[in-house]
């Protein structure tokens, strides 16, 4: 046995040199019988000052793979990242530096995303440079929230106050802030107003206008408005008054009559008549009056013919006037004004005033010229209902000129106060 292991020595050792030439690399064979591996354009052995960090021969050259035992040399704009995470002075041609910024190791197998840019000075207040486009320098503003940037960073918003602002357009609602409407294009406007009278006959576009007027606006109504039923008291003498008026028609036109008069309990009629007026509406708030008036007097009685306004006036005021020429051409003129004013919505004040005027003297009536009477009074109601409500009131009463004088030559006053209780209503 031991001469058969001595002679398997030498076959031993002459397989050595085989064995060290299959593990090549690992240190058997010394630096200065090495051979340099061929290179390729564009691979450099590794190590050197231009290798990149990639995995010898598998990093692409432009010609292609590098071969075993090389490495692709790094381009001109290529950053080295092999010494990321470690405190390394910025080189003075570096284009961004970031030595002063603590920050955490990238992820293994990762490039950080940030290498390379200098963020040493971020979160403090830096002028703008000069050749910066915009300029914030100088406007006050918050910071920004923890871990956000700035969405307003580098924008000069300090002469936004004075920026000139597009015109306000007006719009079919004069409203505002709406877009602008544009006007209809040429075309719109061309051809016949009524495209259908040129398919029907005349004699057919006119019967179906009466009945589209007649479904959608040409409605007849009618009403009765008794303004004043009342009881009155002056000096201990009663009597009682009425103001009433209605109407029957259209919105334009409608059949108008209206009734006032005065008396005494157990005594004569002073005075009373009624009017029966054509109303022709010429403004949505005022109606134009025509007609004739019947007055009825212990004097004499009158039949004028009369021409007068009534309506509703800014404000809510409720005018009528009318002038009348009678029967033996004398002329006189009346205007009546009174308001509404809600003091709840259901308890009223109403103030009025009446103007009588003469454009002479009328001795058989005791109307003298110019201004004849002046009747001023109020009246507080309470509306049970919105067509029912009693009502309590004063009323003052002036002649002037010769109506005073022809009032005191038959022996009554010129001048009297009465309290009045009465009934308004509507249907």
């Amino acid at each position: 046995m031991i001469r058969f292991s001595l002679a398997l020595v030498p076959l031993i050792l002459a397989a050595t040199p085989a064995l060290a030439q299959s593990h090549a690399g690992h240190g058997a064979t010394s630096p200065a019988t090495r051979q340099a591996p061929p290179t390729t354009q564009g691979c450099v052995a590794p190590g050197s000052a231009s290798a990149t960090t990639g995995t010898a021969g598998t990093s692409p050259s432009p010609a292609g793979a590098c071969p075993p035992g090389t490495v692709r040399a790094r381009a001109a704009g290529d950053h080295d990242m092999s010494t990321m995470g470690q405190a390394q002075p910025a080189p003075a041609t570096a284009g961004h530096d970031m030595s002063a910024m603590p920050m955490g190791a990238p992820p293994s197998g990762q490039a950080d995303p940030h290498a390379g840019h200098d963020m040493s000075t971020m979160g403090q207040a830096q002028p703008a440079p000069a050749t910066a486009g915009h300029d914030m320098s100088t406007m006050p503003m918050g910071v920004a929230p923890s871990g956000q940037t700035d969405p307003h960073a580098g924008h000069d918003m300090s002469g936004m106050a004075g920026m000139a602002m597009p015109p306000e357009v007006p719009t079919g609602a004069d409203n505002p802030g709406r877009p602008p409407q544009t006007p209809p294009p040429a075309g719109a406007l061309d051809g016949p107003s009524h495209v259908a009278d040129q398919i029907f006959s005349a004699e057919d576009m006119a019967a179906a206008r009466r009945v589209l007027v007649a479904e959608n606006g040409d409605i007849r109504v009618a009403a009765v408005m008794i303004d004043q039923f009342e009881a009155t008291s002056v000096d201990g003498e009663e009597g009682y008054a009425w103001d009433a008026q209605g109407w029957y028609g259209g919105d334009i036109h409608r059949f108008w009559w209206k009734s006032e008069g005065e008396g005494e309990f157990g005594g004569a009629l002073e005075e009373a008549e009624l009017q029966a007026l054509y109303s022709r509406a010429f403004t949505p708030y005022f109606d134009f009056q025509t007609g004739l008036r019947q007055t009825y007097r212990p004097e004499g009685d009158r039949t004028d013919l009369v021409v007068g306004v009534q309506g509703l006036a800014p404000y809510w005021f409720e005018l009528d006037a009318a002038a009348f020429l009678s029967n033996k051409g004398e002329l006189t003129a009346r205007a009546e004004a009174e308001y509404d004013q809600r003091i709840t919505q259901r308890l009223i004040l109403q103030p009025r005033v009446e103007v009588n005027l003469s454009a002479e003297d009328i001795p058989e009536l005791g109307i003298g010229a110019g201004l004849s009477t002046l009747q001023v009074g109020a009246r507080l109601r309470y509306e049970i209902r919105r067509e029912f409500a009693p009502y309590v009131g004063v009323e003052w009463t002036r002649s002037f000129g010769a109506t005073r004088d022809f009032a005191e030559a038959r022996g009554r006053s010129a001048e009297d106060t009465r309290v009045v209780v009465g009934i308004r209503a509507w249907f």
